[in-house]
């Protein structure tokens, strides 16, 4: 931590620490329960995980990086794949424990590969993942998703809209923590228009409990001891696993972000293996309770360069907070009311920004299309990705297993990059390319 972060955090008092430990919370808050809310997730679950990860990997990290972790955006079509997979087995009645387990498996991914830099160093291990494959797999996260923003926009256009000026107009022309929160403002200024035309149910609201459990067993992955379709379950792991390719590569961004901001190299102490560790254990965790993957998180980095206090205690802060909301049903249920145009418009953005980051991590790290095995590599992963995404089944079926397009798409650009000869990536050595995949609004 820097002196200058040190001094502000000594300085501060409980009163003052508790106010940026609110502001943190709020900051997260609106991407966060987002995700749950486009997904069908627990909101409540989502905001218990979200606090306890953020402890977990505090704990990890030796409580030295000041970072939040909330729920993922990149894992949304790997969501809506395995619930379109259940959906083919009759004796399947709730997709999210197939989808919790396999984000678990996504979660032990980040494991092998803290213990591989941990081992061999992240330049030999980032050979194998370099933008060529990330980010034409990142560009169609986001193009198979697109059309679900649209059908939920027309529920209502109007709303839409407005979701989308106000987000917009908050990222480009918002100034301090308006800036910072475009998603929050953009929800919560088309949700009271919306309500104010009487576009809103909250009969839920109404008969929702003050203070409930945060998760319910039927969502948890302990649920499928009592009955379990194996070839789903399989299904489901192989479908969600391939997406943490992208999710560590923005880890990895955003330790080189907040060490930037803050003024300390976070890669080199505690180290990418320790804060890879404690990313993914937060996002086994989580995923075990039936709530989304975790993230390092953007929009807390964005508060740390607002108020320049760096002291991970208030961070911690923010996490006992998301921890306590999550214990009200009725605070669950205010976010679940949420107009689905709403989330159309908010969506909209949010899907397109997904590809257009994986355009820009193409772009920074100078990836060479002269060359044809670049040109091979992402045209093999787009084509079929995309391709078998939106075909009539839906996936690739082999035999009993059942292939997501991203899942095919991923492990062909893995495989190739492999073995065809030519690659020249380096790890480290281009900044700017390192922090390039950065799914925040």
């Amino acid at each position: 931590m820097s002196e200058k972060g040190i001094r502000d955090a000594r300085t501060l008092g409980i009163p003052k620490m508790l106010l940026l430990g609110f502001q943190h919370m709020f900051a997260m808050f609106g991407a966060t329960v987002l995700v749950p809310a486009l997904t069908g997730l627990s909101v409540s679950a989502t905001l218990l995980f979200a606090g306890l990860g953020t402890l977990l990997f505090h704990f990890l990290s030796k409580g030295k990086v000041p970072a939040f972790l909330g729920s993922s955006f990149a894992f949304i079509g790997g969501y809506a794949a395995v619930n379109a997979l259940c959906g083919n087995y009759a004796d399947i009645a709730n997709w999210v424990p197939y989808a919790g387990v396999g984000v678990m498996c996504a979660g032990l991914l980040y494991v092998l590969l803290a213990a591989l830099f941990k081992s061999f160093g992240a330049q030999k291990v980032m050979r194998f993942f370099p933008p060529i494959v990330t980010g034409p797999v990142i560009i169609c996260i986001g193009l198979s998703l697109a059309y679900s923003a649209i059908n939920n926009c027309a529920a209502n256009w109007w709303v839409a809209i407005l979701a989308i000026v106000i987000v917009v107009a908050a990222n480009i022309w918002g100034k301090g923590m308006i800036k910072i929160i475009p998603i929050l403002l953009g929800v919560v200024g088309s949700y009271a228009v919306a309500a104010i035309f009487g576009q809103v149910d909250f009969s839920a609201v109404s008969d929702a409990a003050w203070i409930g459990l945060p998760f319910h067993w039927k969502d948890t992955a302990f649920s499928l001891f009592t009955g379990c379709n194996g070839s789903a379950l399989l299904s489901a792991i192989i479908t969600m696993m391939p997406i943490a390719l992208a999710t560590m590569v923005e880890h990895i961004g955003d330790m080189c972000a907040i060490s930037s901001t803050v003024g300390e190299n976070f890669v080199a102490e505690p180290g990418l293996h320790r804060t890879l560790l404690g990313d993914g254990l937060a996002t086994s965790l989580a995923a075990l309770f039936g709530a989304p993957a975790n993230t390092t998180y953007g929009e807390n980095t964005g508060v740390l360069a607002l108020t320049k206090v760096y002291d991970p205690k208030v961070i911690r802060i923010a996490a006992v907070l998301a921890i306590l909301f999550s214990f009200s049903p009725k605070f669950a249920a205010l976010v679940s009311a949420m107009p689905t145009a709403t989330i159309g418009g908010v969506s909209l953005i949010l899907y397109g920004m997904i590809s257009a980051v994986g355009v820009r991590n193409v772009v920074e790290n100078q990836v060479d299309f002269t060359k044809n095995r670049n040109v091979i590599i992402a045209a093999l992963i787009m084509s079929l990705s995309l391709g078998i995404s939106f075909s009539s089944a839906g996936a690739l079926v082999l035999g009993p297993v059942s292939l997501s397009g991203l899942a095919v798409g991923a492990l062909v650009g893995i495989i190739l990059n492999a073995v065809l000869p030519g690659n020249d990536y380096v790890f480290g050595k281009n900044a700017q390319g390192d922090e390039s995949v950065n799914f925040k609004v």
